[in-house]
Formats: C-alpha cells, structure tokens, sequence
C-alpha cells in the first residue's frame, strides 16, 4: 500500500512494524526515494520526551561508554494454528489476505468491532511478526537512536543456548552487545529499554524513567549538546513535512532499519543458529538459505514493483 500511494503521489504515513520483510521495507524507502514523497513511521516514542532525554543521554556519554542494552519485548510468532470459522458475510477475507498466503478464517485475526477484542494477526509468522516486532519496533527503535545506528545495525545475532547465550544476543561492528530480553526488566512493565554504560545505567519504558546515576533524570541537555530531532506531536510532525517537504522524525530509512532488525531477530528464532548480517549490503555473507528469507512469498496479483 506505501509503494501504491508513492506511485500516486500521496505522502504516507505508515505503522509499526514498517516493513514485513527485509526486502518490503528497503523497496518502500526506494519508493519514497523514487516519487519523492515524505513518509513518517509510526515510532511515536521518538516524539516523547523521556525516550529522547534517554537518547540524549546515551548519545552525550552521561553514563560512559556504552557496553550493553537489554530490549525487553514479548515473543517471536508462532505459525498460524487457529481451527476453522465461518467467514462473516461483511468481510473480503481475500482482500484481508492480501499479498500473504491464504488460510481459512478466524476471528482471533479479524475480531467483530462489537466484541472489542485485540486484532491478534501480529502473533501469527504468516501476518505479523509476534511481540518481536510489535514492540519491538518501538523498544529496539530507541536502542537503534540511541546508539546512533538509523542507517545501520547489528553484525552478529546468535539465539539462546543455554551456555555461551543466555537469551537472543546480538553485537554491533563497535562491540556493542544488545539481547532480547523476555523476563521484564523492571517489575512494573516488560516493555522497556535498559542502557549500560560504563559509568551508568538508564532503564527507559512508557511508565519510567531511572537512571544511575539518579541526577541523570532532570539532568538539561545543553544547546551546544548533542541533540536530537525534537518534536513533542508525532503527527503534526508529519503534517508538516507535507508542507515543507523535509523528511520528517520517524523516516522511511530509520524504519526500514528498525523492522528490518526485528525481521532478523525472528530469523535467527526460526534458523535457530548464528546469523551474520551486513547491514550496508543488507545481506547475510555466504548463507543462502538465510537470504532467501530476506522476503516473503507475495501472493498474486499483488507485487512490490517499484
């Protein structure tokens, strides 16, 4: 749908997870390119104050130099196990369906609007991509803006072993270690972000903010300080630039990035193995298996021709 509104000249503004494979979201930042379009994410976290003064924090050394980050989110996807259900009368199940692959319905999917229940496609691989992109495109994001890596991203992803990992570890080309955490990292919610540095400690979630030490909380970001795109509304950012024809905060770059780590944090679940990965190639050397699930099988007639 990006690709099809760039093609008509329509600015897009697009949820998380951007992308539902590697290679969905790097074609949808060619067709921003290609058609010139502004395209925001919705990463709203960007827009908060106390995920961008953690940022600020890491991106200044305000706890030193950082060795590690835990990104607590929920579990990867679990193929599609629902039974069978009637189709209701007012649904298009293939147009639901879209370009992913045909299974028969459930409402666990497509909840009646009456009922009020969750739309639970995002825990199945075919549709979504479990908790590891759900959240995860909004908890690994901060990590990504922190670290200072929109345009870049992990080397190494190894799952648990029991032994050597403990839990999902990557490492950056600098040495920087982050896991995927499932324990929370604080009881009072699981989805968050803690930063170890060498001289600190940040937690960051929607419900806190702690740091270590504790004057790094009201600490002010100077002028002359490295700071960031600031904006306090996600939306009116992008408003704005549709007028102005500037990238806005959330761009389609940073979010391909982003979706494209938790894509490859469900790989290395389902590969269960090492996976290496160049992030400028945006290829994994010499793993031809790894590869061919860089994207999805698209179902016809649908494409992602740029």
């Amino acid at each position: 749908m990006t690709i099809d509104a760039c093609k008509a000249g329509k600015d897009v503004y697009v949820e998380k997870p951007m992308a539902h494979s590697i290679i969905e979201g790097r074609a949808m930042a060619r067709a921003v390119q290609k058609y010139q379009r502004v395209l925001q994410v919705g990463n709203m976290q960007r827009s908060w104050k106390n995920f961008r003064h953690a940022v600020e924090l890491v991106r200044n050394n305000h706890i030193g130099r950082i060795k590690e980050v835990k990104v607590c989110v929920g579990p990867p996807p679990v193929p599609y196990n629902l039974p069978e259900q009637p189709v209701p009368k007012h649904v298009n199940w293939d147009k639901w369906i879209g370009p992913g692959p045909m299974n028969h319905f459930n409402e666990e999917l497509l909840p009646p609007v009456t009922r009020g229940g969750f739309p639970n496609w995002r825990n199945y691989k075919e549709y979504g991509g479990g908790m590891v992109t759900d959240w995860g495109a909004h908890m690994f994001d901060i990590a990504q803006w922190a670290l200072d890596m929109d345009g870049s991203g992990p080397v190494e992803f190894n799952p648990m072993d029991g032994k050597e990992f403990k839990v999902l570890t990557m490492k950056y080309a600098n040495g920087i270690i982050m896991t995927h955490e499932r324990e929370p990292i604080r009881a009072r919610e699981g989805n968050s972000v803690r930063f170890i540095g060498t001289s600190g400690v940040i937690d960051i979630s929607r419900s806190f903010l702690d740091t270590l030490p504790s004057r790094l909380e009201t600490l002010e970001i100077g002028e002359k300080d490295n700071r960031v795109y600031r904006t306090d509304d996600h939306y009116n950012d992008f408003l704005n630039s549709m007028k102005t024809r500037k990238q806005p905060l959330s761009n389609v770059e940073m979010g391909h990035r982003t979706s494209s780590l938790c894509n490859i944090v469900n790989l290395c679940y389902e590969f269960n193995r090492k996976l290496a990965w160049e992030p400028e190639r945006e290829e994994f050397p010499n793993d031809f298996a790894a590869n061919q699930r860089r994207g999805n099988i698209i179902r016809a007639p649908y494409s992602i021709t740029v």
